[in-house]
């Protein structure tokens, strides 16, 4: 079974382009499921129910979606398996700019529009920085200028990903994104022991365990101060 990680910032258009990926998939006669990883909300799913599409969703409430991932995927990898399922597909929640769900050996697809800001690419970090292919979309809203120079910030964000740009509503270059994700000789099984291709997050202070006050007196444990000068007393 195949494993690909999409992942990518908040209405993206990640959901869109992988139900038109998984159209060209289909006629290729490739079976595919998806799981959709998300925080407090998701209908996602119901749009992969009505395009037959086998799916599972899972919220992670207060805990960060990158460490809820981590802590299902092996899980998630089984049910594929027992769908028997030729590609399995998660789709990672809106993520913060820090967070990075990939996995090493298995393909990682971030999905950024075009609307978000020019220089959104260097505020990503790493779920664009180590992602394998980056989706480029809503490019049928902006000027051909302005997709280019876009295209040519995630290039110098990521230079060794291939960049492509895939409309979510007509589905143009949905099927190029498909030839780029089967591979027939990945066999994944299980990802016990491989490893993540960036650490998550890190901090355990007072706020992680439910201090609601502000101050000084109140914060313990992985606590960062921010420089603000000799004028600051």
């Amino acid at each position: 079974m195949n494993l690909i990680v999409f992942s990518g910032p908040p209405s993206s258009g990640k959901t869109s382009i992988i139900l038109k990926t998984i159209e060209a998939l289909k006629q290729r006669k490739i079976s595919v499921g998806v799981v959709k990883f998300d925080c407090l909300y998701t209908d996602d799913d119901i749009l992969y129910e009505k395009a037959g599409i086998p799916v599972k969703k899972g919220l992670s409430g207060a805990l960060c979606p990158d460490h809820f991932f981590a802590s299902n995927i092996e899980e998630v990898v089984k049910w594929g398996k027992q769908m028997g399922l030729d590609m399995l597909i998660t789709e990672s929640a809106g993520l913060c700019n820090r967070c990075s769900p990939y996995i090493r050996n298995i393909k990682g697809v971030c999905v950024i529009d075009n609307l978000s800001g020019i220089n959104t690419p260097k505020k990503i970090g790493p779920m664009l920085k180590s992602a394998d292919i980056v989706v480029i979309t809503k490019g049928d809203i902006v000027s051909q200028a302005e997709r280019e120079v876009f295209a040519s910030k995630v290039s110098s964000v990521n230079p060794r990903a291939t960049t492509m740009h895939i409309n979510g509503l007509t589905g143009q270059g949905a099927f190029e994104l498909s030839t780029l994700l089967f591979d027939e000789e990945q066999k994944i099984d299980s990802v016990q022991g491989m490893e993540l291709r960036f650490p998550m997050p890190s901090a355990m202070c007072s706020y992680c365990l439910g201090e609601t006050r502000i101050g000084e007196a109140y914060q313990m444990g992985n606590v960062r101060k921010m420089e603000l000068g000799d004028d600051y007393e």
